[in-house]
């Protein structure tokens, strides 16, 4: 095999036929005597054994593990932004035909809008540095995550009643309402990082997009949330 050869005058690098070795000729480059070295001076670095199977050759039949990146980013504004359009027009759609909306109406709404927003919310605010949920256990984390979500309307519904001793939640004022939908918001950050393993910060967005855009979407279908008083 050649043999790479330096130049101690010039340091000009080029390789010579190891029928040369130890032999002593001209530099090609500045015709300067060297001698060629031998194949007892060549040094040769050997990588430590990785254990795994090797051919004739020595070389590992195991092919390394690559990662394989999910971009997932364009679909994910593609559902969220569907999912908010068909929302909105829903929720316009509920308040030129219905004058009272009915509970369970709400209630399917609320369940309803959880799942795109949570499986858009993560596209977006999980960490690149770590391999994204997919497949089945994407889908189990977005229902799951979802059902909690849509529950903690039972906060809004239900501690205006017991603290507050109000007959319906609307009676409540703005204050006590931004008090009430700051916890719930809290508590469904929480859920959200412990879901997706998410950062505090990133777990409490993933609950304020669902949350905002739900709250957004009761005003437009005219509900009232809460009262000046």
């Amino acid at each position: 095999m050649p043999i790479q050869v330096t130049c101690p005058n010039c340091l000009k690098r080029f390789q010579v036929s190891d029928k040369f070795a130890g032999k002593t000729g001209p530099c090609p480059n500045c015709k300067k005597q060297i001698k060629v070295p031998d194949a007892s001076e060549e040094v040769v670095i050997h990588a430590p054994d990785d254990g795994a199977p090797k051919d004739r050759q020595g070389v590992s039949v195991l092919k390394p593990l690559q990662r394989t990146e999910t971009d997932v980013t364009r679909k994910g504004m593609i559902i969220t932004f569907g999912a908010i359009l068909l929302a909105v027009a829903a929720a316009i759609g509920l308040r030129l035909g219905m004058e009272t909306i009915p509970i369970y109406i709400i209630a399917m709404g609320a369940v309803f809008l959880a799942p795109p927003l949570v499986w858009s919310g993560y596209t977006f605010v999980r960490d690149p540095e770590l391999e994204p949920y997919v497949g089945p256990d994407l889908r189990n984390r977005v229902l799951i995550l979802s059902v909690i979500l849509a529950a903690l309307w039972l906060v809004y519904y239900f501690v205006p009643s017991y603290v507050m001793e109000l007959d319906s939640p609307v009676e409540m004022s703005y204050l006590w309402f931004g008090i009430i939908f700051a916890v719930m918001v809290g508590l469904g950050a929480l859920a959200s990082a412990a879901t997706f393993d998410l950062e505090p910060v990133n777990g409490l967005t993933l609950a304020g997009l669902y949350f905002i855009v739900a709250v957004i979407l009761a005003l437009l279908s005219g509900l009232t949330l809460a009262t000046n008083a």
